[in-house]
Parts: structure tokens; sequence; C-alpha cells
């Protein structure tokens, strides 16, 4: 009798190497390799994407609106709705900051196989083709989005498996270090968006609810960290087993109740 196929095609199926593997390609990507940033371009435009799509998403929550979403250029993005004063307008601008940690770190802790990856694959493209028509409002957007909605599907349902696996793990890898890579952005009271000057987030966080803009920016660096390092946590853990259960077993010699073929 031929043994059994292995479950793991080895280590770039692994969790753990997957995560590591994601984590070296990115950095030594962006820091070390010639004209790695513009490499990882797009995926910048994706991490914008995120954000925006975050300060939209929690804008309906609190119920206010989401209008439109533009993604410039320069990287730069703009979410445009309304929403009532005091917290729900803070929420809405935490919301952007928080957004790209936040995915990054779910996909981190859920993409621990190429099954699962796959999942988040898909469903990464489906929302992101249907972002486009009902929020998307920049010619960056409809160029960009719909592009890597595309490459996110291609790799979820053609891809190998250790292929898939390792980009679901790069792009968590890629939100997680977001908000930590542009933290001067968190202790910044104006920026330049679309040509114009407007008031940070971390601004509207502290016109909203009081307090100084750079408080809030040390606060949500520090949840930016912490859900950065749970989904790393939940990504390195060992997948748990369940014990078996000790169902009562028939014996062998007994005859089963389809027409007597024995138990094997």
């Amino acid at each position: 009798m031929a043994a059994p196929e292995p479950e793991d095609e080895g280590p770039w199926l692994n969790a753990r190497w997957a995560l590591i593997v994601a984590v070296v390609l990115v950095v030594v990507v962006r820091e070390l390799v010639p004209f790695g940033r513009q490499i990882l371009y797009p995926l910048t435009l994706f991490a914008t994407w995120v954000h925006e799509m975050g300060h939209g998403l929690t804008g309906l929550a609190v119920g206010g609106t989401f209008d439109q979403l533009e993604i410039f250029g320069n990287a730069a993005g703009l979410a445009r709705g309304s929403v009532d004063p005091g917290w729900p307008r803070a929420l809405r601008a935490a919301g952007g900051l928080v957004g790209p940690p936040a995915v990054g770190a779910a996909m981190l802790a859920f993409s621990r196989g190429p099954r699962r990856a796959t999942i988040a694959l898909a469903v990464l493209a489906a929302v992101m083709t249907l972002s486009v028509p009902i929020w998307v409002r920049s010619l960056v957007g409809w160029i960009v989005i719909p592009a890597l909605a595309t490459a996110f599907a291609l790799l979820a349902y053609k891809g190998a498996d250790s292929v898939k696996h390792l980009a679901a793990q790069g792009l968590g890898v890629v939100l997680g270090l977001d908000t930590i890579t542009r933290i001067d952005y968190l202790f910044t009271a104006e920026v330049h968006v679309g040509g114009q000057l407007r008031p940070s987030d971390v601004s509207h966080i502290s016109e909203a609810i009081g307090g100084p803009f750079w408080l809030w920016g040390l606060l949500l660096a520090a949840l930016s960290l912490a859900l950065v390092a749970l989904g790393v946590r939940a990504a390195w853990m060992e997948e748990v087993k369940l014990p078996k259960l000790p169902w009562p077993r028939r014996p062998k010699d007994v005859p089963s109740s389809d027409g007597g073929r024995p138990n094997l």
C-alpha cells in the first residue's frame, strides 16, 4: 500500500514561512532595491484606497454619507461625505487612519494557508471592483483599482498555492506598515490634498472632540502598532488542532447496515 501524500507542499505553504518571506520581500524591495518604492507604488495606491474606504465606511456606520472617493497620483486621497459633528466626525477621521493596519492585521491573521488566502484575495477583489462604480471618482482610481482587483482575482483563481499565500500575507504586511511608514502624517496639522491645503485627519479629530492633534496622533500610532502586532501574532501561532472526540466505534467484524459491506 502506497504511503499517503503529504498535506503540505513544504515550507512555502507553512504559515510562518509565508509571513517571514512576505516581510523580508516587502522590506527589502522598499528599502534596498533601487527604485523599490516605485515598484511598490501600485500597492501604495492600494493602501490609499483602503485608507479612504475606512473614512467612508466609518462615516456610513455612524449615520453619515459616503459620496465619492478620489485617489491622486502622489498617493494622497480624499473621501467626500458628510457626518454629524462631535464623536461621529472624530470616528470618521480615525477610521481612515486605522483602516490599513486593521485590514492588514485581519489578512495576516486569516490568510494562514492557500485556501484562506484564496478567499481573502477573492473578497478583496470583489470589494475593490464594486467600489469603482459606486464611489471612485478620479482618473488614477479608475485605472489602478480595477487593475489591482483583476490581479488579485487572477491570483485567487489561477495562482499557485504558494504564490497566493505569499501574496495575501504580503498585502497584509503592506497595509500593516502603511500608517507606521507614513507616521509623520499622524503628527501633521495640515496636508496638501488635491491641490489644496486641508486639515489632516488628526486635526479633524482634535476639532471634533478637543485635545491636541499630536496626542491623537500618538494614540492612533499606538493603536496601529497594536493591531499589527496582533495580526503578526495570529499569523505566527501554530494552528490549533481539535482533539478527536471519543465516538463509539463498531467492531470490525460486525456488518454495517448498507447491505452487509464490512467496515474498513
